[in-house]
């Protein structure tokens, strides 16, 4: 047995975090000591929800999972796992579209930093078609998004869309 404690990001905007996010933390925390689950700052993106929001939400629903951890980070990815001392990038992939820009990236990562392993897992089917866009655009015209988010999740959307009355 190893004394190396194998450190895991998964990165995104979690705008807001789904049943899909939350189900590859998970999984990662199966296969890892321990994993950040890093929340990109984009000074170009209008998020829904504020990055505290965010920070809010993945907090309650990542409590359960005593391996992982919140953060952020700006900039590069693979500077960010150097500075946290991650060996291991976690990506999901939800359909063979999404295999593509992700190897682009992996292969970027790993040209500027081979020390970092990016892993695929694959999500799963009854996941594979959840998107954050997808869960904001069914909350905001009223639909129930309880199968695709956690219910804080949905609290949270229910509160940013009241429904019209």
């Amino acid at each position: 047995m190893s004394d190396v404690t194998t450190v895991a990001v998964y990165a995104g905007s979690f705008d807001p975090v789904t049943l899909g996010h939350l189900d590859l933390i998970e999984r990662a925390a199966k296969l890892f000591d321990e994993v950040i689950v890093a929340i990109g700052v984009h000074p170009t993106r209008r998020p829904l929800f504020t990055f505290e929001e965010r920070l809010a939400l993945l907090e309650e629903v990542v409590k359960p999972i005593k391996n992982a951890r919140i953060d952020r980070f700006d900039g590069l990815l693979i500077h960010y796992c150097k500075e946290v001392g991650a060996r291991v990038i976690v990506r999901g992939l939800r359909a063979a579209t999404d295999f593509e820009y992700e190897l682009q990236i992996a292969h970027a990562n790993a040209d500027m930093d081979g020390s970092v392993d990016t892993v695929f897992l694959p999500t799963r089917a009854n996941y594979g078609f959840i998107s954050a866009s997808l869960v904001r655009e069914i909350a905001s015209h009223g639909g129930n998004v309880s199968h695709y988010a956690p219910e804080a999740v949905c609290r949270a959307l229910r509160e940013k869309f009241p429904p019209k009355v």
